[in-house]
């Protein structure tokens, strides 16, 4: 191998490119940006359909079937997921990972408003919304006052919005919780009957009293002028002296029939933080930026906004991303540091200081490579990306632990330190390239996985890829270098392929290890060939019987400060009663000694403050709080749970949901399970049974059955035939009863200030309408004529589903579930199926499994597929090495020995085999055969010098052990700090490495030599 020489020779070029490369990573580590989590990209678009008036049925057949068959027949399209209700669709195609989310929603735009003509003209908002990660909001404020207006709040909180959309790096700011402002027009139905005016007499007046209509231009000389005609208002009395109509000489203006004043529009959404009144503020980065930039930035312009505060408002912050980031951040570089630690102390231990030094220098230098060449292809340093450092912190001194090693065994041979560095890092090379190759290639499957999953743990098997060819690329040229200027000289052995004598107590008591017990042992192994793999094989054989206990899950919970009380009251209910509900929750919080303190939202869900959590729309029966606990403990935060659970697991009237952030990608629920059919009410008895079936299964909790929830509605039932003698267009009766009972907007008014406004013509905003309202209600024939509404219409109560679900074109009704922490989803998941198959289910009606078990089965199928071109990979790898089709097989031998250690850790660290878990696994294929390989290409070159294949794989067994034990130790010692932390999605990928590595290596000192010698044949072997 060429490559030491030339680094040596030309060793001034070689220096400087290595601080280059290292001054380049420290300036990548100061400014590339920082994120809490990576970022994954769904790749999927909603399509907003809002249809005033129509029910879930309505929506769904003149809505919701001509899009969704539009929308089937674009390409890559995956599934089409629905859900409608009173008055509003939300269609969410989804479509297969990887396609170009600007072109999707190119596609997904250009099919519906092919279809805009086709679809009802009543349709007031139809819209296509991107699904972004960059929509996370970074920070969510709120202006906190009980006794200002929502009018002053309003004008703060938007003043507010507009400086911080001036700060770099902010993408955007929304507000929320407040009604809007409006100009009401509350009709007097007293004042209105005498003069035998109706509702649509009054707004036909003022859409044409308030319309601008342009009047062109006309030329005076050498001048052109512009023509104003009346325009539109201009004050709210220009609205009061709308004339509505004329009676003789009398002229009746809105003003005799009317109040016309400033008002808010009804509240759908309720803002408190720990139960005072507020508002909120919310607000993204742009991509790119360093979110502790932009945060410091914002929090700028916040103190300079707090100080012209009224006395009676207060300006909090009830969610910072920044710390969090911060804590993470910090949290992995301190386990890194940690680890560091543990592998310069291992390093020293084993082989002095001098040798340590050069094992040392070669961590940090690779480190910052692999940050630059991270910042260049365009990741932020997060979580995943930390963590792929911390486990690349073992792998990368692999390579400088063996070739410094080998050239202090050449050094104590008697070669001067230059010819010792090239013999040594010659001999070692092209194995040290292979092993390097083969564990890249073990981190494949997940760089390649093509999911939503495969976007969250990207980074990680990537920064170790980086890594481990930075260290690749220091161990064959600034290693040697160091070490032939470092390594002290020692006195020629007498036999050449003698290992020098230790010079501290570790190489010495390792030496006594391999001379005495290990020689014996393996000696021993050899002479009885089949007995070890016999034993090794039943080893195998029985971990694989512990793996049903150690169980299967998928992703764990986000380990945060934060719970989420989630509170659904019965179709049907005001947001006054949801409000009351959610105080009695609140009134609790409050006393609760390890919370300090929440953010509610009635009638909607809290504003995105996590990557995998999408806020629920405005609902009158459902409201969230944002529980803010006061220690980031699991145990603390188990315990809460715990309590809030005890204490509203039977709230009459309400469901009350206590749950934690979950990692991954996002899920409907833990357990979920989709019943499909055609008839409604079939799909509903249906879903009854499933949701008895997984209320009775032990460990679920939090069950939720939408189709459950029925609503009964007020049907003003137009006879059609009465309408059509008295001359009164339906769309007139429709129009009289929105505008009567929830108000409708019929024009826009713009103050002063420049501020909009709609106005709104309804009843007086001080009364709630009734059912005696409905008598005084009347309608304009098309002659003019007042007619009774009672006239044309009765009044009935209907019952009808409240929601209606479609998934890939199909009516379908969800059943979710949580699990209890002390339970397995997977091992639930499996007893409700065990139940569900047991159900008699009719023609043309089955269930789907959703949840974590359909995400589930998707990444490790995609996992398991990749890990197949991995493993295909390193064989290929080993063949070009020793360009053999047997040896590759012996090396593999050491991949179910890691599988062993693997479960062997897991279930005595109780955890389960999670997604992360088999991220460990994976990653453990390239780690346990590098220690393989070592062996059996220096009995390869032993064997090319001569010796038989007892002597070669005696004598390569017992030189190899010291940097085989050397390499495991250093490998657990940079994984330990992360594995201690206690982590429920890092521990369990830290025990299965950690566990493997012992395992296989103990096996791997005996199995592989025993197989070598069984499948080697007394033929000369060539040297790659």
């Amino acid at each position: 191998m060429r490559i030491p020489k030339l680094a040596l020779e030309n060793y001034q070029f070689t220096l400087v490119l290595m601080l280059l490369l290292t001054l380049m990573g420290v300036v990548s580590l100061l400014t590339m940006p920082r994120l809490e989590d990576p970022t994954v990209n769904f790749p999927g678009v909603n399509v907003i359909a809002v249809y005033p008036g129509a029910t879930p049925s309505d929506v769904e057949q003149l809505v919701v079937d001509p899009i969704e068959e539009a929308l089937n027949g674009l390409d890559n399209m995956k599934d089409i997921e629905t859900r409608m209700q009173d008055g509003l669709a939300v269609i969410g195609p989804e479509f297969l990972h990887g396609t170009d989310p600007d072109k999707i929603y190119d596609d997904v735009a250009q099919a519906v408003n092919n279809l805009r003509s086709e679809l009802p003209d009543e349709l007031v908002r139809l819209e296509v919304q991107k699904i972004s990660p960059q929509d996370v909001n970074i920070v969510q404020l709120a202006l906190v006052s009980e006794d200002a207006s929502y009018r002053e709040l309003t004008r703060l909180v938007e003043d507010l919005e507009q400086d911080l959309e001036r700060v770099s790096g902010v993408r955007g700011i929304d507000t929320w919780a407040y009604p809007e402002e409006e100009v009401r027009v509350s009709m007097d139905l007293e004042k209105m009957r005498p003069l035998g005016l109706t509702l649509s007499h009054v707004t036909q007046a003022i859409q044409a009293s308030s319309a601008n209509i342009p009047g062109g231009n006309v030329d005076a000389g050498t001048r052109r002028f512009n023509i104003r005609t009346s325009g539109d208002y201009a004050s709210l009395d220009d609205i009061r002296r709308t004339v509505i109509t004329a009676a003789g000489d009398r002229i009746v203006y809105l003003d005799d029939i009317a109040d016309v004043a400033y008002g808010y529009a009804d509240e759908t959404y309720l803002g408190r933080v720990d139960g005072e009144r507020a508002v909120f503020l919310s607000g993204t980065q742009r991509a790119g930026t360093n979110i502790f930039d932009v945060t410091d930035r914002m929090k700028a312009v916040v103190t300079d906004f707090e100080a012209t505060l009224p006395e009676n408002v207060q300006l909090v912050t009830v969610f910072e991303q920044a710390d969090s980031v911060a804590y993470q951040v910090n949290g992995f570089f301190r386990n890194l540091m940690q680890g560091l630690l543990l592998v310069g102390l291992i390093a020293l231990l084993a082989l002095g200081y001098r040798a340590a030094s050069i094992v040392i220098i070669a961590i940090p230098i690779s480190i910052f490579i692999a940050i630059n060449w991270l910042d260049l292809t365009g990741f932020a340093l997060q979580q995943i990306s930390i963590v792929g450092l911390v486990i690349a912190l073992g792998l990368l001194v692999d390579n400088a632990i063996v070739v410094t090693e080998n050239i202090n065994r050449f050094i104590g041979m008697g070669y001067s330190r230059n010819e010792a560095a090239l013999k040594g890092t010659g001999q070692i090379g092209w194995a040290v390239v292979s092993s390097t190759a083969t564990t890249m290639l073990s981190f494949l499957p997940m760089l390649i996985l093509q999911s939503a999953t495969g976007d969250f743990v990207r980074t990680m098997p990537l920064t170790v890829i980086y890594a481990l060819g930075a260290s690749l690329i220091v161990s064959l040229t600034l290693t040697p270098f160091l070490a032939s200027r470092f390594l002290k000289a020692k006195p020629k052995m007498e036999t050449e392929d003698a290992a020098p004598k230790g010079p501290n107590a570790f190489q010495r008591a390792m030496q006594k290890v391999v001379s005495g017990p290990y020689t014996s042992a393996l000696g021993g192994a050899l002479r009885r060939p089949w007995l070890v793999l016999g034993a090794a094989i039943t080893i195998f054989v029985g971990s694989l019987a512990l793996f049903p206990i150690v169980g299967v899950s998928l992703f764990p919970k986000a380990e945060k400060p934060l719970l989420l009380v989630d509170i659904n009251l019965p179709e049907g209910s005001a947001l006054t009663r949801t409000d009351a509900v959610t105080q009695d929750v609140e009134a609790f919080l409050a006393e609760h000694p390890h919370i300090d303190g929440y953010t509610t939202n009635v009638g909607h869900g809290n504003p995105r403050i996590y990557y995998n959590l999408f806020p629920k729309s405005e609902t009158p029966t459902y409201s969230q709080i944002v529980v803010n606990l006061d220690s980031r403990s699991p145990e603390v935060s188990s315990a809460t749970m715990r309590d809030l659970r005890e204490a509203f697991g039977r709230y009459p009237g309400a469901d009350i949901q206590v749950s934690e952030f979950l990692q991954g990608p996002p899920l409907n629920a833990p357990i979920a399970f989709r019943i499909t059919g055609d008839d409604l009410s079939v799909i509903e008895r249906l879903a009854g049974e499933v949701e008895g079936i997984i209320t009775q299964t032990e460990g679920t909790i939090n069950i939720d059955n939408a189709s459950a929830r029925r609503k009964t509605d007020l049907h003003v039932a137009i006879n059609r035939d009465k309408a059509g003698l008295l001359g009164v267009p339906l769309v007139e009766a429709d129009q009289t009863v929105r505008a009567s009972i929830a108000g409708m907007p019929v024009a826009r008014f713009r103050d002063t200030d420049g501020e909009d406004y709609d106005v709104v013509v309804r009843l007086p905003i001080d009364e709630r309408p009734t059912l005696d309202d409905f008598d005084q209600i009347s309608v304009a024939s098309v002659t003019g004529a007042r007619i009774p509404l009672r006239q044309i219409a009765t009044i009935e109560f209907a019952s009808g589903p409240s929601e209606i679900r479609h998934f890939e074109l199909e009516r379908n009704a969800l059943v979710t579930a949580d699990v209890d922490t002390e339970y397995n989803v997977a091992e639930v998941t499996g007893q409700i199926i065990k139940e569900l198959e047991a159900m008699e289910w009719p023609a043309g009606y089955t269930y789907m499994v959703s949840g974590e078990q359909e995400s589930r089965e998707e990444s490790f199928g995609g996992m398991g597929q990749a890990l197949l071109v991995a493993l295909l990979g390193i064989f290929g790898v080993l063949v070009l090495q020793f360009r053999s089709f047997s040896q590759p097989m012996i090396v593999f031998a050491a991949i179910p020995f890691a599988i062993t250690g693997a479960v062997f850790a897991l279930f005595l660290t109780g955890y389960s085999f999670s997604f992360m878990a088999f991220v460990g696994l994976t990653s453990l294929i390239g780690i346990v055969v590098n220690n393989s390989i070592i062996l059996v290409d220096y009995a390869n070159q032993l064997r090319a010098e001569g010796a038989s294949i007892a002597e070669a794989v005696q004598e390569a067994s017992a030189t190899r052990f010291t940097p085989i034990l050397l390499t495991t130790l250093t490998t657990i010692g940079g994984l330990l700090p992360l594995t201690l932390q206690n982590s429920t999605l890092w521990s369990p990928l830290g025990w299965a490495i950690i566990g493997g590595l012992a395992v296989s290596m103990l096996l791997t000192l005996f199995v592989v030599p025993v197989l070598y010698k069984l499948f080697t044949r007394e033929v000369a072997v060539a040297i790659a």
